[in-house]
C-alpha cells in the first residue's frame, strides 16, 4: 500500500477487546497496529464485539477515553464500535458519546435480534452512520427451498437470491458500508452487479420480502427462545442448541444450511437421541414446550434428513 497516495484508500481496523486487561495494552497494540500497517493513522477504527461485560470494562480501564485521545491526536480518523448483545446495551452505549459510525449485524430475517430494527432507528436519529455485517446471514439468505427461492426469482428472473438480501439493507438511508463475506469469484461478480447499478427496493419488493419472511417464520416447530432454563440437563443433551438446528432445519428446508450445525457444532454426546425422558426440563420451561417430544422428533428428521 505504501506505493499509493495514503488518501487514496481508507484503511479499517480494530482493537481485540479480549487481548485488552488495561489501557497499557491497548496503546501496545495500537501502536504494533501502525507499525505492520506502515502508516501513521488509521481511519476507520472500532472496539471490536462489544456487549455489556467488555463494555463496562473498556470503560472501566479508561480505554474507551483512551481511543477518544487518539482521534484528537490525529491517529484515528473515525471512532466506532462493532456490537453483538440486546438493544438496550446498544442504546447505552450509543448514547454513551458521539461516535463517528458503528457495525451491526442487520438483515431482513434478524429485524428483532441485538440492535436490529430499534437499533437502526436509534442511529439515525442520532446521526451516527451504520456499517452492516450479516446482511446475508452467513450465507443463509442466498438460498431457500425451491419453493420460496421461485418467490424472489418471480420478482427478477436475473437477480440471485442473495442480491435480495444486499438490496434490502443497501434500501436504508443510513446504511453507509455493506460487508460481504465472499469465498468464489461468482459470489464477487454477484455482488458487483448488486452495486455497480444499484437499486432500492421497490414497495411491492419489500412487500415479498416481508410475505416470505413470514413464511419461513410460521415453518419454526416450537417456541424456543434459547433462554437455556432448562439447563443443564441431566443427560448432557443441548436442549436449545438441538431446537435451533430444528427450528432452522424447518424454516429453511434444506439440509445444507444445518449440515455444519448437526454434523460438527452440535457434539454426539449433546444431541438429542441422549434424552432420558426424564421430563426435568419441562418443569423449567417458561415456553411449556413438550420438550420431551420434540427431541425425539429432532433426532429422526435429522437423521432421516427429511429435507434434503
Amino acid at each position: 500500500l505504501k506505493k499509493y497516495d495514503r488518501d487514496s484508500f481508507y484503511l479499517a481496523t480494530k482493537l481485540p477487546l479480549w487481548a485488552v486487561n488495561s489501557v497499557e495494552d491497548a496503546e501496545r497494540i495500537f501502536n504494533e497496529q501502525l507499525e505492520r500497517l506502515q502508516t501513521d493513522h488509521v481511519d476507520f477504527y472500532l472496539l471490536h464485539a462489544l456487549n455489556k461485560e467488555k463494555w463496562d470494562q473498556m470503560k472501566g480501564l479508561g480505554v474507551v477515553d483512551y481511543c477518544a485521545k487518539l482521534k484528537e491526536e490525529g491517529k484515528i480518523r473515525y471512532y466506532g464500535f462493532s456490537f453483538h448483545d440486546d438493544y438496550e446495551v446498544f442504546e447505552e452505549i450509543l448514547n454513551y458519546r458521539p461516535w463517528d459510525f458503528c457495525q451491526i449485524q442487520y438483515n431482513y430475517l434478524d429485524r428483532y435480534e441485538q440492535a436490529g430494527d430499534r437499533g437502526y432507528a436509534l442511529a439515525e436519529s442520532l446521526g451516527v452512520p451504520l456499517v452492516i455485517m450479516e446482511p446475508v446471514k452467513g450465507g443463509n439468505l442466498a438460498g431457500f427451498s425451491d419453493d420460496i427461492n421461485e418467490r424472489f426469482h418471480q420478482m427478477d428472473p436475473e437477480a440471485s437470491v442473495a442480491s435480495f438480501a444486499l438490496r434490502w439493507v443497501g434500501s436504508h438511508p443510513n446504511v453507509k458500508v455493506i460487508l460481504s463475506g465472499m469465498t468464489t469469484m461468482q459470489q464477487v461478480e454477484d455482488n458487483l452487479k448488486t452495486f455497480a447499478d444499484f437499486k432500492p427496493l421497490s414497495e411491492a419488493e419489500s412487500k415479498e420480502i416481508d410475505e416470505i419472511v413470514k413464511e419461513l417464520r410460521s415453518r419454526v416447530q416450537n417456541g424456543c427462545t434459547g433462554c437455556r432454563y432448562c439447563m443443564p440437563c441431566p443427560a448432557g443433551v443441548n436442549i436449545p442448541g438441538n431446537f435451533k438446528v430444528w427450528n432452522n432445519y424447518h424454516m429453511y428446508r434444506t439440509y445444507g444450511h444445518v449440515k455444519r450445525e448437526w454434523e460438527v457444532d452440535l457434539k454426539d454426546e449433546e444431541k438429542a437421541k441422549n434424552c432420558i425422558k426424564c421430563g426435568r426440563c419441562e418443569t423449567l420451561c417458561p415456553q411449556k414446550i413438550s420438550i420431551r417430544a420434540d427431541l425425539a422428533r429432532v433426532q429422526q428428521e435429522l437423521d432421516d434428513k427429511i429435507f434434503q
